[in-house]
């Protein structure tokens, strides 16, 4: 009766009785010197990215801690969190903090309404579909200043703008010879505000919205359209569930960019009239009233809200690639 016996494999060391022969640059410091040889060309931005970014804002930080004007230099002085209560418990910025919450929420539910009804548009086919896509685009390729000017002189001017130009064409048309010309910034600013906005905003919300209906699952539609849904249906039970994290995402990208507005409050009313939201009331404590502690502070109270919403569309962001990769 044989007997087999099983030996392990052994190594070229093993065999020969020298040492095996190291890997070419493996081992930790081998790893750690390839890690720094890839990084290292990225550094002089990162550093770049330091300077312009991070460094200004610790300065900021910093200003806000003192009590400085500049038209009174010599009394500068050490104040604490003195100013972040005076933020809090000035009246006037009070005001400008309950106008950006305000601004901000009607431009961005109205923007998300009518980009929605545009993306429905959009979705089917029609003849010159790309034609009207781009016309609808337009308005968010615009400079933000050349937009805000384009609606206060062409549209709002109460003696030659289009809008009372229009009102008083269709009045002639039932005999009315001198009908009302509103001056649309002095009676109504603050819509006046959120009307350039939500035309300018519009066509943002329409092409992430365009995106995610672009996205459906097209056999999923098919079988609804073969079991008798309607289009109503079809809407509520598949099209809105499906453009939720859409949805989100626009709302959270779209507070984000237009509670920093600046442009259309500044060219439009100057601030004037109810309309001034904390970037403008910041810009006038500092540019104005050099009171640059306040002004700081305001600042990075401003920085701290945008970094808790960005917060928030980041992970929004995140859920819905990860969505998307799933899917795939």
């Amino acid at each position: 009766m044989s007997t087999s016996v099983s030996t392990a494999p052994q190594s070229p060391a093993d065999v020969s009785g020298a040492p095996a022969p190291r890997r070419a640059g493996g081992g930790a410091p081998g790893r750690r010197a390839r890690a720094w040889a890839t990084r290292a060309p990225l550094l002089p931005a990162l550093i770049f990215l330091i300077a312009v970014t991070q460094l200004p804002f610790v300065a900021t930080l910093v200003i806000s801690l003192f009590d400085w004007n500049s038209l009174a230099p010599d009394d500068r002085a050490f104040a604490g969190l003195s100013n972040y209560g005076e933020v809090f418990t000035d009246a006037r910025l009070r005001e400008s903090v309950f106008t950006t919450v305000l601004l901000t929420g009607t431009v961005v539910v109205v923007s998300v309404v009518l980009g929605l009804l545009l993306a429905l548009l959009l979705d089917r086919k029609f003849f010159g579909r790309g034609f009207v896509r781009t016309l609808l685009i337009t308005p968010f390729l615009l400079v933000p200043v050349s937009a805000a000017l384009m609606w206060k002189h062409v549209l709002y001017n109460p003696e030659y703008g289009l809008l009372n130009g229009g009102w008083a064409w269709f009045t002639g048309l039932f005999g009315v010879e001198n009908p009302g010309q509103p001056d649309w910034i002095s009676d109504m600013p603050l819509i006046a505000v959120e009307t350039a906005l939500v035309w300018q905003w519009t066509p943002f919300m329409m092409l992430i919205l365009l995106a995610g209906l672009q996205s459906r699952p097209a056999e999923i539609m098919e079988a609804a359209k073969l079991d008798g849904a309607t289009a109503w249906q079809t809407f509520r039970h598949l099209t809105l569930p499906h453009l939720r994290r859409y949805l989100e995402l626009g709302i959270l990208l779209g507070s984000i960019y237009i509670v920093q507005n600046f442009d259309a409050v500044f060219t439009l009313t100057s601030g004037g009239l109810g309309t001034a939201n904390l970037p403008y009331t910041i810009y006038q404590t500092f540019y104005q009233a050099h009171e640059y502690g306040l002004a700081s502070a305001a600042g990075v109270v401003v920085v701290i809200g945008t970094i808790a919403i960005a917060t928030f569309a980041l992970r929004v962001v995140s859920s819905l690639f990860s969505e998307e990769a799933n899917r795939a």
